[in-house]
């Protein structure tokens, strides 16, 4: 079997692509670079997801397509966002559906459906806010939306994955910013510090695509729909990010803002950034002290349900190989 992952030079994709490898599938990875580190026998495609030319080669022969790749966080240009997360993620779809390759599996994410307060174990019946603070999360909603209104055309099927805050091992984006501003002094907890969130370990969260994909058939109960997925216990945020920075021998964290006082500092800086088109990211955004602040943990019972996800590392286990990686000594 033929199996393509865009992004797939990414910290989910590649993992995913590795993983795909490992069961004896023929893997292409799809990105804008070359990836050095992945195995020689996985064919690596050069192309962006905003070519549909390049996009629609590359699903040639393929059986099956997870879509990792997109342009993530929480600021930039709308042009940049639309032509990467919506317009690429159509180009997905019309090379799968001219070459007709019968799986889809998208990698989407719960900001798609936060409306920056709290949420706490919700389902996938939640709707869709009325207004996003950031481009990346409404992007990939109107991306999610593209894959589920795909489902069942021409023979293909498809499935919207809600994966939340993938770490572990090779991170390059969550614990490395954390570890970052940690050590200059310019992490904040923002809010009282009691905020619950979902976070997955990649390993779950690659056993969770494989599976979400082995049980994608025409007629499944997974066809066509969206699933969250998380290591099955949210974490207390700040502890988490303390008992992380505690064990490296970082100072942990002990300045605090209120919720309001950061949404505000976001306001002011999003519009000076806006106004005179200063280069970089914010310090703080309205999106960012709501995703800081609040809880947002979801109910995993679809996905156990369906496809029998369960995750397979704990967060225990994935402190400790996540330490381990970044070769810190572990006590026993």
């Amino acid at each position: 079997m033929n199996v393509l992952v865009t992004g797939g030079g990414g910290f989910l994709g590649s993992h995913l692509a590795c993983r795909l490898d490992e069961m004896g599938y023929r893997v292409s990875v799809l990105g804008r670079r070359q990836y050095p580190d992945l195995p020689q026998d996985i064919i690596q495609v050069q192309a962006d997801l905003r070519d549909p030319k390049a996009v629609s080669e590359a699903c040639r022969d393929q059986d099956s397509v997870f879509h990792a790749g997109a342009l993530p966080g929480i600021w930039g240009t709308k042009q940049d966002f639309y032509q990467t997360n919506v317009d690429g993620t159509r180009h997905v779809i019309d090379g799968c559906l001219k070459h007709k390759v019968r799986r889809l599996v998208f990698t989407s994410s719960p900001s798609v459906v936060y409306n920056q307060t709290d949420m706490e174990n919700v389902d996938e019946s939640i709707p869709y806010p009325s207004h996003y603070l950031s481009d990346y999360p409404k992007t990939k909603a109107l991306a999610e939306q593209s894959v589920m209104a795909a489902n069942g055309q021409q023979g293909l099927v498809t499935v919207s994955l809600r994966p939340h805050l993938i770490w572990g091992p090779g991170d390059p984006h969550l614990v490395p910013r954390i570890i970052e501003r940690a050590k200059k002094g310019q992490l904040i907890r923002v809010g009282n510090g009691t905020n619950r969130v979902d976070i997955i370990y990649v390993d779950n969260a690659v056993e969770g695509h494989i599976q979400a994909w082995q049980a994608l058939e025409p007629g499944s109960p997974v066809a066509g729909k969206c699933y969250f997925l998380s290591d099955g216990r949210p974490v207390v945020l700040w502890d988490w990010i303390n008992q992380l920075l505690t064990s490296l021998g970082i100072q942990p964290v002990s300045k605090s803002i209120s919720y309001g006082l950061a949404r505000n500092l976001g306001w002011i800086l999003e519009g000076v950034y806006r106004t005179f088109g200063i280069a970089g990211e914010p310090r703080m955004t309205r999106f960012l002290a709501g995703q800081l602040a609040t809880s947002h943990y979801f109910d995993i019972s679809r996905a156990k349900r369906d496809f029998k996800y369960e995750p397979r590392v704990s967060p225990e286990e994935g402190m400790k190989r996540l330490l381990k990686w970044l070769q810190v000594p572990l006590e026993g």
